[in-house]
């Protein structure tokens, strides 16, 4: 691998102007795709397997039309303290929005008026309006909407409360001048560590343009792969940070090669030929931690594991080629200028951080990976309090208009009625359907937990019914989610009795099903990316303590982030400060999507500090003092990529979307717990404890584990071969030959 992509390197030094141009070519042909492509329309959420999605897809049989994906909004009135709806001019005015609502946009379908409908409170102060459209809200225009913020703005000035759930109104998600702000973060941290604007500029360059690529892509099939919103901001967050961090290790080592006094286009292949090799194996990484998400079997999830695994593997080819372009026109330039007059001398290196950190952790390695792993302990207790949910409009932010349309409908209709039960009876196999029916209603009254069972819907063949029941609780909480269980185990008995198969679906039963299902999967699923992470390293690092080490690492890191999670986003712990308005169950989909993504990014660190270890200890130093030259030559290249990672997925805190804001905090503190924790403090801990035991191996595993080369080794004989020498005749050479 390491003589193939030293090669490349070189190839793409030499045709920069090729290379370069095929590039933009690549982002200007995706850009006009996504800009042609016509809009996504919403993107369909199923969850095979689960008995709310067999329901639902039973109604789309039985109910033809009824699983209808059209915008919807929910005009919620209240009536003026003192007064009611009923009232004549409160009346009037409700009459008179509702056909506004009607005349609003060519789109509306149909708009039911509240006092014909009956969708008034029992107290009479509180009722509302329930409109359709033909489209997705997807698909409506700025125009539709603003026609309907419209009428809505005109019912207030009559006196009446009147606020709008749904997804009508509901915007494309928005993250914020934080983005921007991350990444100018990444761009000063680049800055300190190079001292070089066009060293700095490379990395966040090449990363833009990847990301470009990906997003623009994403973006042009997402209407003919059905793709949410999410996958492509998903998809910009990881390839940002991934991107900039590959790029940054290239340039890192094209800069010491130009330091040890070769030549340009030399250096552009070795920087590629070792740092591009364990470049190419944490991209490997992951993308199979991404990709591995389709075993949820979610198509959701699959998909968005599957656009960001297309990110990084765009990160990765442009880290191996448009870098080592870009590198050609730079020239020296990647070193400031007093870094340029230093270049090919012998002027003895200063002792940095790296160096002092690794000797500390070295005079005291016990307490240090006593403190280590005791701190991220305690950040991992919460984990065990964690619920897994998905969000509707009561976890909207306070001042939102959906917000206050849920807390106004829960006031006059009782919390449960923003997530009805949806309960459909099968009675195909029951003598008498009707019967059946009447015998499902009345087992459902007598559940607990319920406040209400609407009369049963018949279609039209008279042998399904769908019967809507509202819970006395939230629909986010654990009490809905028993009372789902318990209609759900009264089935089995109305089954034995009627032969009438009885099961729940709606939105809240969806949303218990796939939480309660990606529950299941994250331990199998954490069990595969643990194993894959120490198959993988033993192969790296020809070693089983150092895989082990590094995957029980990552391993504790994952579970002091998902505590971080819970304490904050579910306990509401310093919510204020990452913008927590209201806590409530994780994210379902959140922990799993973490993991995979962490996985790969430990990985990451993983490789570039530990090589520079084995690297030293395989050309005869100590233990010890290879754990001190690893540091040396990767500690401040590693750290300046966490922060990096950091600045960019804390970025995405600022986002409108709670997915992607509790992501973006989920990854940006698991960045810090395993660069910082696990790799930059545990790691050098126990290394020095373990000694030469770190590096052992057993011969007959040695000989069955394919050599992958990351450190770079077989490039000695490439080299030699090109230029009829062998460069590396001297002990330092060799050494500086094959560092990665």
């Amino acid at each position: 691998m390491a003589t193939f992509l030293y090669k490349l390197g070189k190839l793409a030094f030499r045709r920069r102007h090729f290379v370069a141009l095929i590039w933009v070519a690549l982002l200007t042909l995706a850009g006009v795709g996504a800009a042609s492509a016509p809009t996504a329309a919403s993107s369909s959420f199923s969850i095979p397997g689960t008995e709310a999605q067999k329901a639902f897809d039973l109604l789309d049989q039985r109910f033809p039309g009824s699983a209808a994906d059209g915008a919807t909004a929910r005009v919620v009135f209240r009536a003026p303290a003192g007064e009611k709806l009923s009232d004549a001019a409160n009346k009037a005015d409700i009459e008179k929005t509702v056909a506004d609502i009607k005349t609003s946009s060519k789109q509306v379908a149909s708009v039911a008026d509240p006092f014909v409908a009956k969708t008034i409170s029992k107290d009479g102060t509180i009722g509302y309006s329930s409109a359709s459209y033909k489209v997705s809200s997807m698909e409506l225009t700025d125009a539709d909407r603003d026609a309907l913020q419209q009428v809505i703005d005109e019912a207030k000035k009559t006196g009446l409360t009147v606020e709008v759930g749904g997804d009508a109104l509901q915007a494309m998600p928005e993250t914020g001048a934080t983005e921007v702000i991350g990444i100018a973060v990444a761009a000063v941290v680049l800055i300190v560590t190079f001292g070089s604007l066009v060293a700095a500029g490379l990395p966040l360059l090449t990363a833009i343009i990847g990301v470009g690529i990906g997003v623009s892509t994403i973006t042009a099939l997402a209407d003919a792969l059905d793709l949410g919103t999410t996958t492509s901001t998903l998809a910009m967050m990881i390839g940002l940070a991934v991107g900039i961090d590959y790029a940054l290790f290239i340039v890192s080592r094209y800069r010491a090669e130009l330091a040890e006094g070769r030549e340009r286009e030399e250096a552009a292949g070795r920087a590629v030929g070792t740092a591009g090799s364990a470049v190419v194996f944490a991209g490997l990484t992951v993308v199979i931690a991404l990709v591995g998400l389709a075993v949820v079997n979610i198509p959701m999830l699959t998909k968005m594991g599957i656009a960001a695994a297309g990110t990084v593997a765009i990160a990765v080819l442009i880290a191996l080629t448009l870098i080592p372009a870009l590198l050609g026109y730079a020239g020296k330039r990647v070193h400031g200028r007093k870094a340029r007059e230093r270049l090919g001398t012998d002027a003895p290196q200063k002792t940095n951080m790296g160096t002092r950190w690794a000797s500390f952790v070295l005079r005291r390695p016990v307490a240090v990976l006593v403190a280590g792993i005791v701190g991220l302990g305690a950040m991992a207790i919460p984990v065990a309090s964690l619920e897994l949910g998905l969000p509707d409009d009561g976890a909207q932010p306070t001042d939102t208009t959906q917000r206050k349309a849920y807390d106004l409908l829960s006031d006059g209709f009782g919390p449960g009625f923003n997530g009805p039960l949806m309960t459909v009876v099968d009675a195909r196999g029951a003598d008498d359907p009707k019967a059946a029916v009447d015998q499902v209603v009345s087992t459902i009254k007598k559940t607990d937990g319920v406040a209400a069972v609407a009369p049963a819907t018949f279609n039209k063949a008279g042998d399904t019914a769908i019967i809507s029941v509202v819970s006395k609780y939230k629909p986010s909480s654990v009490e809905t989610e028993d009372v789902v269980h318990a209609i759900r185990d009264a089935g089995q008995d109305i089954k034995a009795d009627t032969g009438a198969e009885l099961s729940v679906t709606g939105s809240t039963a969806m949303n218990i099903d796939v939480s309660q299902k990606l529950n299941d999967a994250l331990v199998p699923y954490l069990a595969l990316v643990v194993g894959l992470a120490f198959l993988l390293l033993m192969v790296v690092f020809r070693s089983v303590l150092v895989p082990l080490k590094a995957a029980l690492g990552f391993l504790l890191s994952v579970l002091a982030a998902l505590g971080a999670v819970v304490a904050v986003y579910q306990w509401g712990w310093l919510g204020s400060l990452f913008g927590v308005e209201q806590t409530g169950p994780v994210m379902s989909m959140m922990p799993i999507f973490m993991v995979g993504v962490v996985f790969g990014l430990a990985m990451d660190y993983e490789v570039f500090l530990v090589t520079r270890m084995r690297e030293a200890y395989v050309h005869g130093e100590r233990p010890a003092q290879a754990i001190v030259t690893g540091f040396r030559h990767g500690a401040r290249v590693v750290t300046a990529a966490a922060i990096i990672m950091i600045a960019v997925f804390a970025g995405f805190i600022g986002s409108s979307e709670q997915m992607v804001k509790m992501i973006g905090f989920g990854l940006a503190i698991a960045v810090f717990f395993d660069a910082f924790v696990v790799r930059m403090t545990i790691v050098p801990a126990v290394l020095a404890l373990l000694g030469k035991r770190a590096w052992w191996l057993p011969k007959w595993l040695d000989r069955a584990l394919p050599n992958v080369d990351v450190e770079g080794e077989g490039l000695k004989d490439a080299v030699a071969g090109e230029d009829g020498t062998d460069d590396a005749g001297d002990a330092d050479g060799d050494r500086e030959l094959v560092r990665a």
